[in-house]
């Protein structure tokens, strides 16, 4: 769920507009509706963090909330832990982005010229020795 979501309805703090509804597709908070171009969705998540922000600032970290998709005991929450989870989430799902971009682009690492390789060699160039050594392999797999 965004952080409408978890820092609106959780905790009584409802965001405005309409969420996904994820009641009729699970998946619904995490794919973007045909019928809006990617402008329109980059500004719904600009007001939902806003929103979450406002909510944030708003309230004590011992806010009380519950988080109707969890289950049992652990769906009762205050604000602090709603924070903990969403800096993991984004973390988990920026994680997966960066993946991507590194395989569209091949930097690594916080600048550049910086490496994320112990030996200090590019991302570029560990992905070309990865490749050489593969296909060195499917060679060797191939001859007679």
């Amino acid at each position: 769920m965004c952080a409408a979501g978890y820092f609106g309805e959780v905790l009584d703090h409802p965001f405005p507009e309409p969420l996904p509804d994820v009641d009729a597709d699970p998946h619904a908070d995490f794919v973007a509706p045909a019928d809006i171009d990617l402008a329109e969705a980059l500004d719904f998540v600009d007001r939902a963090w806003a929103h979450a922000d406002a909510s944030i600032a708003a309230l004590p970290l011992r806010a009380r909330g519950r988080v109707p998709w969890w289950s049992g005991a652990a769906a009762d929450v205050t604000l602090e832990p709603l924070l903990v989870h969403m800096v993991a989430e984004t973390h988990r799902h920026a994680g997966h982005a960066d993946v991507v971009r590194e395989q569209l682009d091949g930097s690594t690492g916080l600048r550049p010229d910086a490496s994320s390789q112990p030996d200090g060699r590019t991302w570029t160039e560990h992905v070309a020795e990865v490749d050489r050594t593969a296909r060195e392999a499917a060679e060797r797999s191939t001859s007679p």
